[in-house]
């Protein structure tokens, strides 16, 4: 797994893709998944390009992680700029993911510890979990998106 020491850097290039999709006009979340120190996945949201609902940043990248690993990212860390919804925390879970380390949290639909907490090893996988890294700035490119529709 990814020493904590490490989380800063990754966690940046998450950023970079959430900087991705606000510049789309796509809520900006953006995550990395990383296996044995190597990115495998990068992603935004597509959900407004795609027009589907299911395309979350984690989602996609957990779809390319299994694509290659098959459906067991034990070894494999995530890196994402918001608390995971209940969605994405259960395919977290379903892809009996190692880590998950995101940025922002968030008091409305989080699920890792925020509004509910699905990681607290209610299942028969739990993932290790790890939040608020660089949360300020998570937390401001969400901010400043919000803010510009309004």
């Amino acid at each position: 797994m990814i020493p904590r020491n490490e989380f800063e850097s990754y966690m940046r290039l998450a950023l970079a893709e959430a900087k991705i999709a606000s510049d789309t006009g796509e809520v900006p979340v953006g995550a990395i998944l990383v296996r044995n120190g190597e990115i495998i996945a990068r992603a935004h949201n597509l959900v407004e390009t795609t027009t589907d609902a299911t395309a979350h940043a984690e989602i996609l990248c957990l779809q390319a992680g299994m694509k290659q690993f098959g459906t067991r990212l034990s070894d494999c860390t995530l890196f994402v700029t918001m608390e995971p919804c209940a969605m994405c925390t259960g395919a977290c879970i379903n892809a009996k993911l190692g880590q998950l380390v995101y940025g922002a949290y968030d008091d409305v639909s989080g699920c890792c510890g925020s509004k509910i907490d699905l990681t607290d090893h209610c299942f028969l996988h739990s993932v290790e979990v790890w939040g608020g890294i660089l949360e300020d700035e998570c937390k401001s490119i969400l901010t400043k998106f919000f803010q510009a529709l309004r």
